[in-house]
This record gives C-alpha cells, structure tokens and sequence, in this order.
C-alpha cells in the first residue's frame, strides 16, 4: 500500500475511532458546562421565551417536566434580579441533568465556562460553525499515526533478544502486547455502530480507548 492510500486508511479510521471517543461517556464531556449547548440553548429559551431550543436536549418522556420547570422558571424571574439569576440557574441545573440522564451519563453539576476541554472538543464545534471537518481530521489523524507508529517501534526494537535471555524476551512480550492491544482497541472502535444519545430501548455501551486496552 503506497503512502497516499496508507493516509487515507489511516484517516477514515481516526475518524470512526474518534467517533467512538467522544461519546458522552468522555470525561470531557462538555454538556455539563455553563458556556456549553445545552445551557446555551436554555438561555436563548429564557430570552425568548419559547421551549423550543431546549427540548431537542432531551428524550420525548422528559418533555413535560422540561416544561414545568420552564413555566416555573419563567413565572419567577419576572419579580427581580436575584430571583431572575436564582430561577436561571434552577433551570439550568434541572435542564442538564435530565439530558445528562437521557444519555445514561451521571449528573455532577454544573461546570464552570472556561474549562480546558483539550483540543478535540473546541475542534469538533469549530468545524460544525465553520463547515469544514479538515482541521479535526488532521488533528486525529496524527494522533492515531503517533501511536501507532510509536507502539510499533516499540515491540520492533525489542523483538531481537538472545534466545535464553529471559528478562529481554519479557519485555518484547509486554511491548508486543501493549502494541497488539492498541491497534485492536482502535480497529474495534472504528468497527462499533456509535449509539445517538437518548436510546430509548437499550442502554448505550462504554467504548474502551486504545489507550486504556492494554492497562
């Protein structure tokens, strides 16, 4: 396979494996965050009062007390600023950990705007507003081309020991075995069906990283 055709492959599987990363068991995920989409969307909702924006957050079932907090809230920010911020923040709370729980993911509070979420996430939104995957794809793409490259030459430049040298053949064995785990956790990753968020008949399953495979 030439180098072209090797990147291309490479591409479509750091693609498919990232898919599988950031599903919303990540612990990055950023749904839980007061500048992330689903606060936003419960922003936009207050402003303009309309329930809208925040319903698509969360499953069919949880609708009607989507909406009893958004009536609740709506009624008790009018009085004053203190009760506007304490009935914004009631929402916003509730709105999260009910869509935190449609994608079977534990509610821990709300997180602060700000965090540092790594590169992958800031670059996954960024190409939605922007309409270009290139940049997420290049950023994949040399991760998975770093690790492979590294856990291979790893279990290369040990696979040469003296045939009764104990302590060097086991080492081999343990680069082998890490190197071996790392590309099956990325190849089953690429090969799994990503579940969408909020199933509704079966519950979503953990994808374990290439990273973690071998641990």
């Amino acid at each position: 396979m030439n180098n072209t055709n090797l990147r291309a492959s490479l591409t479509a599987l750091a693609i498919l494996a990232a898919a599988a990363f950031l599903t919303p068991y990540t612990a990055q995920a950023h749904c839980d965050g007061l500048d992330g989409p689903v606060v936003k969307a419960a922003q936009k909702a207050l402003t303009e009062g309309g329930i809208t924006p925040v319903l698509i957050w969360v499953r069919k079932g949880d609708e009607p007390e989507i909406k009893q907090a958004f009536a609740k809230t709506l009624a008790v920010r009018k009085l004053n600023a203190e009760a506007k911020e304490l009935a914004d923040l009631y929402f916003f709370e509730t709105l999260v950990r009910i869509h935190r729980t449609g994608e079977g993911a534990p509610y821990t509070g709300l997180k602060p705007a700000g965090r540092d979420l790594g590169p992958a996430i800031p670059a996954a939104d960024k190409a939605l507003d922007t309409r270009s995957v290139e940049p997420v794809k290049k950023l994949l793409l040399d991760i998975v081309e770093h690790g492979v490259q590294t856990h291979f030459q790893a279990a290369l430049g040990k696979k040469q020991f003296a045939k009764h040298d104990v302590t060097t053949g086991r080492a081999y064995v343990q680069a082998y075995v890490e190197y071996i785990h790392y590309v099956e956790g990325l190849h089953k990753a690429a090969a799994n069906t990503v579940e969408g968020h909020f199933p509704e008949s079966h519950e979503t399953t953990k994808l374990q990283s290439p990273h973690d495979a071998h641990k």
